[in-house]
């Protein structure tokens, strides 16, 4: 398939003529073809305006309809074949198997918010009947359902160029909410947005949907993104990436005479606590499994392991020998961009620089494209009094803290940021130790995971990709699995109704009646 570079505006392609942009081959640093023109402020008005306008007959569409939506752009990438996977292996560096992966966790994706959709259960549909006769006063109809908040803007990210982006997890449970989307192509990978996004427009014009149920927008510089979350159109945001993104996002978002939800996943660096018990038994393992971890995808996941606590001794220094050794065979991997490795070096060199951190391991040097893993030590007390030794280093690189004992590797937990995981590593005997410090990772982490690590986010209904401030903006929400979509409704009670105005789903005849909950009660529960 020939990629054009145009932008993909409702029906239209169109040549961006607000400067160009280029991607670059993440493994020779070369520039591929073709040039991508970047939107004008009167492409994104109209962009906006064709979002708006599709917005009441979209939301309005029928679940299963909108099912059959999210399974045509499903199929619509897989149709892509080699030329997508090609394309987004040259742009990001990533290897092969890894993007062949992440298309099937994208088509995944779609086709969960696709069966949620036919269940129906999403809207939450309560009614509370009348009781014209109670006293003192009588109680009227009550109907709630969830309807769509409006066009949502979605920033693709760097690391995950099918999965978090132009059909990824925030585009996937938008549209299945009902909401139009406008996607602002990450730079990196213009090629793979493209092809995704030729695929969804597809599906839009095979099912006759409104024009503006999707449009893609490239940006050479900033003035677009920030221009889309601007617009009084749009109402609400998804975004992946960096913390000062995030954070200049969700400024302009509230400075707007009408503040809109800006749903960022921004920093983390998802603790590893490793209980006395499990240390003495298999620090070996551990500490081979953690170097696996660390250096998945070259440690460019956003639950990467980049910070390890465990008490002081024998056993821990066993887990770093084992964790070393397994560094040293590991090569040295591709990073997606080469600002993503500016930084990444930076940060190493910081660590490295440090008078209380100690350099435990390096692993092999790579190209100048490429990110060498390292491995990095300090104690309690020094973690404790530098709040810079927190920050999270994008990339296989993560510290170790050395701890007197429990209650000081607690005092570091509470003295971290919010995170997207934590993840302990115990045996039976160290249940009661991890038993104390539930609470306390409650509070700071999203998700909770027993012996492993938090790299490898499963798509389902249960999942939380998502945690405290700064792991994202709203701790509340999740941006993976089905409770996804609730980020983009909101409640709508309709009082004393008649039944000719009622939405299909709140009628007395309506087929989704078997999932009301009537007078708060679920279906089939009696009492």
């Amino acid at each position: 398939m020939t990629l054009t570079g145009n932008l993909l505006i409702g029906r239209q392609s169109l040549r961006g003529t607000h400067g160009t942009l280029h991607a670059i081959d993440a493994a020779t640093g070369t520039e591929l073809e073709p040039a991508f023109g970047g939107a004008t402020p009167q492409q994104l008005d109209h962009a906006c305006a064709l979002a708006w306008q599709a917005f009441d007959p979209y939301r309005e569409t029928a679940p299963g309809r909108r099912a059959d939506f999210l399974e045509a752009i499903a199929a619509n990438i897989l149709a892509l074949g080699d030329a997508l996977v090609d394309r987004c292996v040259a742009e990001s560096g990533l290897p092969r198997a890894r993007i062949e992966g992440e298309r099937g966790r994208t088509v995944g994706q779609l086709r969960l918010f696709a069966n949620m959709l036919r269940q129906g259960d999403f809207l939450e549909l309560r009614v509370d009947p009348a009781q014209p006769e109670r006293k003192p006063l009588p109680r009227p109809d009550l109907r709630l359902r969830q309807i769509p908040l409006g066009p949502v803007a979605v920033f693709g990210a760097s690391n995950f160029p099918l999965a978090f982006s132009v059909a990824g997890g925030d585009t996937a449970s938008a549209l299945a909410a009902g909401c139009p989307v406008i996607v602002k192509a990450h730079p990196a990978h213009p090629g793979t947005s493209e092809l995704v996004g030729r695929a969804i427009r597809k599906a839009v014009d095979d099912l006759d949907l409104p024009e503006g149920t999707f449009s893609l927008l490239f940006d050479a510089g900033l003035e677009i993104g920030q221009g889309l979350v601007a617009d009084r159109r749009i109402k609400a945001v998804g975004f992946t990436g960096s913390r000062a993104g995030g954070m200049a996002l969700m400024a302009i978002a509230a400075a707007r005479a009408e503040p809109i939800p800006v749903y960022a996943e921004m920093s983390s660096v998802n603790p590893v606590l490793l209980f006395p018990h499990a240390l003495a038994s298999r620090a070996e393992a551990i500490g081979t499994a953690f170097a696996d971890s660390l250096t998945l995808g070259a440690g460019q996941f956003c639950t990467n392991p980049g910070l390890v606590l465990a008490v002081a001794g024998d056993n821990l220094d066993r887990f770093l020998q084992a964790a070393s050794a397994r560094l040293a065979t590991l090569p040295a991997a591709t990073m997606l961009t080469p600002g993503i490795h500016r930084a990444y070096c930076a940060g190493v060199a910081s660590l490295a620089g440090h008078a209380q951190v100690q350099t435990v391991a390096r692993g092999p040097a790579g190209s100048a494209t490429q990110g060498q893993a390292a491995l990095f030590a300090t104690d309690a007390a020094a973690f404790l009094a530098d709040p810079a030794l927190r920050h999270e280093v994008f990339g296989a690189a993560a510290l170790v803290v050395r701890c007197r004992d429990l209650a000081e590797m607690r005092g570091v937990i509470d003295a971290l940021e919010g995170q997207l995981t934590a993840a302990l590593h115990l045996d039976d005997a160290d249940h009661d130790a991890a038993r104390a410090f539930l609470p306390a990772l409650e509070r700071l982490a999203g998700r909770l995971l027993v012996n492993g690590f938090g790299t490898g986010v499963e798509v389902g209904h249960a999942m939380v990709h998502g945690g405290p401030w700064p792991a994202t903006s709203d701790g509340r929400s999740t941006s993976v699995g089905s409770l996804a979509i609730a980020r983009f409704l909101r409640p709508v009670c309709y009082q004393d109704m008649p039944a000719g105005l009622l939405p299909a789903s709140l009628c007395p005849d309506s087929p989704q009646r078997h999932s009301w909950r009537v007078d708060g009660k679920l279906p089939g529960c009696a009492g």
